[in-house]
């Protein structure tokens, strides 16, 4: 017999309350006391636990919905299940827990059958372009093709969700642009948001909202409500400190307007961000800083700006980091920052372009255009809401919202770090919970992708009707996901001649000309199966699983999509090779029926895997096979009906490049 007794002489901390273990049970084991007005951290865990309230009172928080505990009530959780233990009482709540791993219970929650959104809904952003040129590769493999397909695939899966992105009219980018061009700024921004509306169509990314900063005339009231709110917290605060200007004109410099080495990485870099390591600056800690304007070496100054001291704020961001999918490479930007002393980070700019706060010390200087940004996001689901007939306001976030980020890289400060601190100011009644999708560089003939420079291959250069499901799958195989990569015309074209033409559409033409042959151009019923078609249908059914994981949000890759849609064909046609060998010697027809429907059933597989990433082609592709257009995501692989009619033999999914690029 084990005899054991709550004492709070043991207990030490842990996830952020205090515990104690209990040995002997044959499963780990602790008590639990939260003292009043106490959470634990936001945690999850593979153990499956299990929960025993003996004194106080308090609740479970488990995503957006709260459960109130009293002594009897018994908690159990899933592994992975995410969750918080509050005390709302005025005594210690107290409680016995019980864990232990199962392996299969731990796969299975970890690879859900159904959105693991809920109901909820879900508000995923592509980072909003700055309207100072079109959209080139390098944008449309990263944030808008990632956060599309994200979307599509969730939509199958029965998700609430919608896809929001906007023209970021205010960054200083656009008055270079605008200098260079001879507009004026808001012309400037006016047509490239245009422009890029127009491409993001030609890529097959429909919008649920585009929010136009500098068109929409609710935005910056509300938009200098947000910042008068960050004031109020007496967190930020203006202040006089040193800056930089050009020696000639005179002009303040930040972002474009200044260069020199990074005080992070060495790097050379802008002013307020390091696009290589990540990490912000404040222009004045510049190694050998040059002004644009005149080429010369800044004069030193002082200014007075609203100014952030985010040090102060880490264990702010290390609990948002907590509750959301965060990669390790913005964990480690985060790390590496807050090993600073401090973290200054100035949040208004003198300038003529941008919006000017309500506040009196914000006379002559604007909202700098990131922070701005956050506000922005919660702007765009509020007008999406008034579209669609919801109550979602800027001014009251509610806890059940889940956000999604896409962004490269050289956002990562802003979004992940920056970002949550704000929303904590502003909004202190809200808990964000936010997952972050992050893509390095995607490097052009060896350099980076660059509007400013414009050295990239644009969005209208490549994409039209036939191109795009072409473009689209080979952006998803080579977008830099976990480190940059190289885009080279030559090997998209390689790619469409020899992977999507010479082996996709190949096997597709074959599989329909034998369907016409045999079976008068409609699918036939299986037969007799053999212990090789039952092996196939096996290995269809680990594809599938594998193509869902690499599209579920903990392992989203759309690398690896690609990979497993690749990986497919490759198992169809193996397995065609082998079977039509007794088809030709017209022996055995049950069995080749069999085969002939296992086979219609990898193409209709690879019309459904293929929807998220390839959209056209997986309409075109079913309709092919006289199925409807695909709009769930299979739990499992299925034969197409008896009879359906297949007219794959002379459908042409993909066309050679038809056009110069160069």
């Amino acid at each position: 017999m084990i005899i054991d007794r709550f004492g709070v002489a043991a207990l030490s901390e842990a996830f952020g309350i205090d515990m104690v273990s209990v040995d002997g049970l044959g499963t780990g084991a602790a008590w639990g006391r939260v003292a009043p007005g106490v959470a634990s951290a936001h945690h999850r865990h593979d153990e499956t636990e299990l929960i025993v309230i003996v004194a106080g009172r308090g609740e479970f928080v488990v995503g957006s919905e709260r459960h109130p505990v009293a002594p009897g009530t018994v908690v159990l959780f899933e592994p992975f299940e995410a969750h918080v233990v509050e005390n709302t009482g005025d005594q210690d709540l107290v409680f016995l827990t019980q864990y232990w791993r199962d392996g299969a219970r731990a796969v299975s929650s970890a690879t859900p059958v159904t959105s693991e959104h809920g109901d909820r809904p879900v508000f995923v952003f592509s980072t909003p372009p700055t309207p100072n040129g079109d959209l080139h590769l390098g944008h449309l493999s990263g944030p808008y093709l990632g956060a599309d397909a994200y979307v599509r695939f969730q939509r199958m899966n029965g998700a609430n969700i919608w896809h929001l992105t906007g023209s970021d009219d205010f960054q200083s980018y656009v008055v270079d642009c605008a200098r260079r061009e001879g507009r004026s700024n808001a012309e400037t921004a006016a047509h490239y948001s245009a422009e890029i509306a127009e491409t993001l169509r030609l890529m097959d990314i429909p919008l649920d909202q585009y929010t136009v900063t500098n068109a929409d005339p609710s935005y910056v009231p509300a938009l200098k409500d947000f910042f008068t709110r960050l004031v109020d917290s007496g967190a930020i605060a203006p202040s006089d400190g040193p800056a930089l200007f050009d020696p000639k004109t005179g002009q303040y410099l930040y972002e474009v307007d200044v260069r020199g080495g990074c005080p992070g990485c060495g790097e050379i870099t802008g002013g307020n961000i390091c696009e290589e390591c990540g990490e912000p600056n404040t222009v004045v800690d510049l190694a050998d800083p040059v002004a644009k304007p005149s080429g010369e070496a800044p004069a030193a100054g002082t200014v007075r700006r609203y100014v952030l001291p985010l040090h102060e704020h880490a264990g702010t961001v290390l609990d948002h980091h907590r509750r959301g999918r965060v990669p390790a490479r913005l964990r480690e930007l985060a790390a590496r920052l807050f090993r600073r002393e401090r973290v200054d980070i100035p949040v208004s700019h003198p300038s003529d372009w941008g919006i000017t706060p309500h506040e009196a010390n914000g006379a002559g200087q604007v909202i700098w255009v990131w922070p701005e940004m956050a506000f922005g996001f919660l702007h765009g689901i509020q007008k999406l809401g008034e579209r669609i007939g919801r109550d979602w306001t800027a001014a009251e976030p509610t806890d059940d919202w889940k956000i999604v980020h896409f962004f490269g890289y050289d956002n990562s400060f802003y979004h992940a770090i920056l970002y949550p601190v704000l929303y904590q100011l502003a909004l202190p009644g809200w808990t964000p919970d936010i997952d972050y999708h992050v893509n390095e560089f995607f490097l052009y003939d060896g350099l980076k992708f660059s509007t400013g420079r414009r050295h990239a291959i644009w969005g209208k250069q490549i994409l039209d009707a036939g191109s795009v499901d072409a473009v689209r799958y080979f952006l998803a195989r080579s977008r830099p996901e976990a480190q940059r990569t190289n885009f080279e015309l030559d090997a998209y074209e390689h790619t469409l001649a020899t992977t999507l033409i010479g082996t996709w559409q190949a096997w597709l033409n074959d599989l329909g000309q034998h369907v016409a042959d045999h079976y008068d151009g409609v699918a036939p019923d299986a037969g007799n199966w053999t212990p090789e078609h039952a092996g196939f249908l096996s290995q269809l059914a680990a594809r599938l699983g594998a193509l869902t994981a690499s599209l579920r949000p903990g392992g989203f890759s759309l690398n690896q999509a690609a990979a497993e849609l690749d990986a497919l064909v490759a198992d169809a046609l193996r397995f065609s090779r082998r079977e039509r060998v007794l088809a030709r010697a017209g022996g055995m027809p049950n069995e080749v029926r069999t085969a002939t429907a296992l086979e219609l059933a990898a193409a209709a597989l690879l019309a459904h895997g293929a929807a998220p990433v390839m959209p056209r082609f997986a309409v075109r592709l079913a309709e092919a096979l006289g199925q409807p257009a695909p709009d769930q995501w299979p739990s499992t692989v299925e034969l197409i009906p008896p009879g359906s009619k297949v007219t794959l033999a002379h459908t042409t999914f993909f066309r050679p490049t038809s056009r110069s690029l160069s």
